[in-house]
């Protein structure tokens, strides 16, 4: 993984620095999401990896299939993806742009991982909760994972706040067991 990183970052780079030109940060995001979207399709995986497929006619076919989508720019950086090979790299590349933006806009990525799914009340609440402790906009992103019984385990970069049961239940199980 930190291998494709590596390799996405100057493509991510050159998207961030147009996109900052243009002033359109937005509009690369959703493009840029399109494009790893399309790219993380299985079906899609076999059409990139098909040797018999030129690079003109894979950059023609995904161009077709975003449509009215992309910008100008936007098809052009990714004629120069699909001419470099790393077309394949959309996802790490979208990634690689979202925290750059993200890091310019002041909007700290939050996961909440939580037993069962939250309610827009709940997610409101722990949003407000977070924003304030780090005086920040955020962006939560919201998972379930039925193993952890009860409560939510909450990731803002480094730092977990581990509140599940499950959590609890190890720490007991580790208390016994001294």
């Amino acid at each position: 993984m930190l291998e494709k990183a590596t390799i996405a970052r100057p493509y991510a780079n050159a998207a961030f620095d147009q996109a900052i030109e243009e002033g359109k940060l937005g509009e690369w995001s959703s493009m840029l999401n399109l494009l790893s979207i399309i790219v993380s399709d299985e079906n899609m995986r076999g059409v990139i990896n098909n040797p018999k497929l030129s690079s003109e006619q894979l950059h023609q076919f995904i161009a077709d299939i975003c449509g009215d989508k992309l910008s100008k720019t936007a098809n052009n950086f990714t004629k120069v993806l699909v001419d470099a090979e790393r077309i394949g790299l959309a996802a790490e590349i979208f990634d690689l742009f979202e925290q750059k933006r993200a890091a310019v806009e002041g909007i700290s990525e939050v996961d909440v991982i939580s037993a069962y799914a939250l309610d827009d009340a709940q997610i409101n609440a722990i949003s407000e909760s977070i924003s304030k402790r780090l005086s920040k906009k955020i962006d939560i992103n919201t998972k379930e994972d039925i193993d952890l019984i009860g409560g939510v385990i909450i990731r803002v970069g480094d730092s977990v706040v581990d509140a599940s049961l499950r959590g609890r239940l190890k720490e007991l199980n580790s208390v016994f067991a001294q």
